[in-house]
């Protein structure tokens, strides 16, 4: 049996935010698989299913929540550590699609953001292939992070003839000469490093949702009170997604 699987991006957490593929896609599926970070993060299942509820009133699916495999967040390899996350991953949802699949079925991921931006199932899907999984995938694109946060703060992404970068927290300090850069997935907040004076930072905490936090200004002005705010949050919560765009101001 060839298992049809649909990713569907579905914006960083406002219902509103998803488009209308993804709603079409969202009413196809007969069955949704839900990875549960743990009760730090049950917020994420629990917006998760908030979207299903609104765009699936009627109900006729079933919800398959299963736990995460848990990544060795002290590994010193971190490539070598999120490689054997994502294989401990696909053993995970080879054996899910195997069992709770049916003929007949469309499963789907419901994914945050965009599933081409930060999102590693479709490299894990690869995995479950290699293990004899036959698959037909269609990836719905969503709304990202990276998108909310220039319209919450009402600015461009780029400017005009300039490149855009984006990278992970944990490459910012080696970028060098910063000009437009969003950063994502910054654990440590690698921008309080910088004392760079030219550098604007455009800050945003869990966009899309009712405790969303924004923050601009001057890089050097604001980053204390952005990391004191962060530090707030994340003890208040339990967890913490946030991204920002540094740029030097012309």
């Amino acid at each position: 049996m060839v298992a049809t699987i649909l990713l569907i991006g579905i914006g960083p957490g406002d219902p509103c935010q998803v488009t209308y593929e993804a709603v079409e896609a969202l009413r196809r599926a007969t069955l949704f698989f839900v990875l549960d970070k743990g009760l730090d993060k049950g917020e994420l299942v629990h917006l998760r299913k908030i979207i299903l509820e609104r765009y699936r009133p009627e109900g006729g699916y079933r919800l398959v929540q299963v736990a995460d495999p848990r990544r060795d967040s002290q590994a010193t390899d971190y490539v070598g550590a999120v490689h054997e996350w994502h294989r401990q991953r696909a053993a995970l949802y080879a054996r899910l699609i195997g069992e709770e699949m049916k003929p007949g079925d469309i499963g789907a991921f419901l994914l945050w953001g965009d599933p081409g931006l930060y999102d590693s199932t479709l490299r894990i899907l690869d995995l479950v292939r290699e293990r004899g999984v036959a698959l037909q995938l269609q990836v719905i694109p969503g709304i990202s992070s990276v998108q909310a946060l220039a319209a919450r703060h009402q600015i461009p992404l780029n400017r005009i003839g300039e490149p855009l970068t984006v990278l992970p927290g944990r490459r910012l300090a080696g970028q060098g000469r910063i000009d437009n850069v969003v950063v994502m997935l910054d654990g440590q907040g690698a921008f309080a490093q910088l004392d760079d004076p030219a550098l604007m930072i455009y800050w945003g905490a869990y966009l899309g949702t009712e405790d969303e936090v924004l923050i601009s200004g001057p890089l050097q002005v604001v980053k204390a009170r952005i990391m004191a705010v962060r530090e707030q949050e994340r003890c208040r919560k339990g967890w913490i997604m946030d991204t920002y765009l540094l740029r030097r101001e012309v």
